[in-house]
């Protein structure tokens, strides 16, 4: 009777420890599974802001390019040619114009030599007819005909007016010459009066900047698709579908953010989810408002949240394993012996699971440093006030995907582990994580006495001058850029945080750039 009583505690007490296991890893897996939804989202996010810049910069190029022609000399003195002329008169009949026309049209040709997907440029009077052009058969040409198109030319005339010295850019359009999209802008010309004597004109083809968007692969969504919308009229500006060009938006979610967002000049991103042929999408978006364009990245709820799905199927696999521990150890307590060792040698394995489940979830396996999920859950427990802020230091490698296609993806890990190295013996008292692929962040607690502003930004810049000298590398000695930051944070930590350095490091590209974000 006592013998069985002892083992009936004995089994009770297995019970009640697995069952806390089952429970413990129930909740640890909600928690983590929350963090990672969060992660894969602003994972998303910051791609999609990527993509945005890029589009913006392939833009913003042309726009210089197009104003870095209407200042050539030879434009302007054609331009002055035919205004003293009078509108009513062909320049090209001229003769006493023609070496100003083949002066104009040979800088057209030779300026268009140096641009990247080009449609055309061309050099017209304030009436829109062609005086120059990179196919030579439309010189002479009016593309807006007062007696059918006074409405448009006027419409042209006015816009250009209101831009002044800038580009006005009409957007992406399908040209009327090739029946392909371009981004198509125009610029007025004046002469040293202020008043318009003509303009110039410039079309660059999309598609290479479209392959370009598509062919950047995105590890763990491999089979996200992008598409554009144009927020003033609600229409695909782009989209994998080609039936869908220039057509309006039917998904109710994007005509209502096209709403929110039509005329506003202020930056914006978010997410939504939709559902389409059965199946749920997660869309990422990122508002361009230069243009009016909202660029949005899809892809499928199954592949966005993949890690949390296998982390669920994982959990419930070591729940089905612990219960079948629980029976098992339960039938062999009959014999105290055997019990006692096979309960130590569950505890032992139970707890070589749990440790290699933590490093598996909020350890970096490469550098052996914090990773960013490690990051979400430390910053809810950093206390900070004014007398105690905390300093976060970014540090980024520049062109990283140069560094893996240039040298190969052994000296790129040798290069991220180098970087761990370094950062260890120079920046002092501080946190490691590695938030990216190729950057980390270093939590620093300061006291006002120490750990000042002044000492952060010491430590920084001599890891900085370390990092970015000549380094020996298994393929010899190799120089690689970083760009970092500092912010200062004295109250409540989160994830804003990596948002903030992301966009110091981006905007002080080459210097080390600091900000406290609570202003204090």
């Amino acid at each position: 009777m006592n013998g069985s009583k002892k083992i009936s505690a004995l089994s009770v007490a297995l019970i009640i420890q697995l069952v806390l296991m089952i429970v413990l890893s129930t909740i640890m897996t909600a928690t983590i599974t929350k963090t990672t939804k969060k992660n894969a989202i602003e994972h998303m996010q910051t791609i999609t802001d990527e993509r945005a810049s890029i589009i913006l910069n392939y833009v913003e190029n042309a726009e210089k390019t197009l104003t870095y022609f209407s200042e050539g000399y030879e434009v302007k003195k054609l331009l002055e040619r035919q205004n003293a002329l009078g509108q009513s008169t062909d320049i090209l009949s001229d003769s006493g114009s023609s070496e100003l026309i083949a002066a104009a049209q040979a800088y057209t040709e030779a300026f268009s030599g140096e641009i990247d997907n080009l449609e055309g440029l061309w050099i017209g009077s304030w009436e829109t007819h062609c005086l120059a052009h990179t196919n030579p058969k439309t010189v002479g040409m009016t593309t807006r005909p007062k007696d059918t198109k006074e409405k448009e030319l006027k419409q042209l005339q006015d816009a250009m007016l209101e831009a002044g010295n800038d580009v006005y850019n009409t957007g992406m359009i399908l040209s009327p010459a090739t029946s392909k999209q371009i981004v198509s802008m125009y610029k007025a010309v004046y002469n040293d009066a202020g008043e318009p004597i003509g303009f110039v004109g410039l079309g660059i083809y999309t598609e290479q900047l479209i392959n370009k968007l598509n062919s950047l692969s995105i590890k763990g969504i491999e089979n996200s698709s992008y598409s554009m919308v144009n927020v003033n009229d609600g229409r695909y500006v782009f989209n994998d579908d080609k039936d869908l060009m220039y057509k309006p938006a039917e998904n109710q979610d994007i005509q209502d953010i096209c709403a929110k967002y039509a005329g506003t000049k202020q930056a914006e991103d978010g997410d939504f989810e939709y559902k389409k042929d059965g199946k749920k999408y997660v869309s990422i978006y990122s508002y361009i408002p230069e243009y009016g364009w909202l660029l949005m990245l899809d892809d499928t709820r199954e592949e966005v949240y993949s890690l949390t799905y296998d982390l669920r199927v994982y959990m419930i696999i070591f729940a089905i394993i612990l219960i079948g521990l629980m029976i098992v150890f339960s039938f062999i307590t009959r014999k105290q012996q055997k019990v006692s060792q096979k309960l130590a040698s569950t505890i032992v394995k139970n707890n070589k699971t749990k440790e290699s489940l933590y490093t598996a979830m909020f350890k970096d396996v490469l550098t052996d440093v914090n990773n960013r999920i490690s990051f979400s859950m430390d910053a809810d427990e950093m206390k900070v006030s004014s007398d105690t802020p905390y300093f976060f230091a970014m540090f980024n490698i520049a062109d990283f995907s140069g560094v893996n296609s240039q040298y190969g993806n052994d000296i790129g890990d040798w290069l991220l582990v180098r970087t761990v190295d370094q950062l260890k013996q120079t920046v002092r008292g501080g946190k490691i994580y590695r938030t990216g692929s190729d950057e980390f962040v270093i939590a620093i607690k300061g006291d006002n006495k120490s750990v000042t502003k002044e000492s952060v930004m010491d430590m920084v810049n001599e890891a900085m001058d370390k990092l970015n000298s000549k380094q020996s590398t298994p393929v010899g000695k190799h120089t690689f850029q970083f760009k970092a930051a500092i912010v200062k944070k004295s109250t409540k930590i989160n994830g804003s945080v990596i948002t903030a350095l992301k966009d110091m490091v981006n905007k002080y590209n080459g210097q080390v750039g600091y900000a406290d974000i609570d202003g204090k």
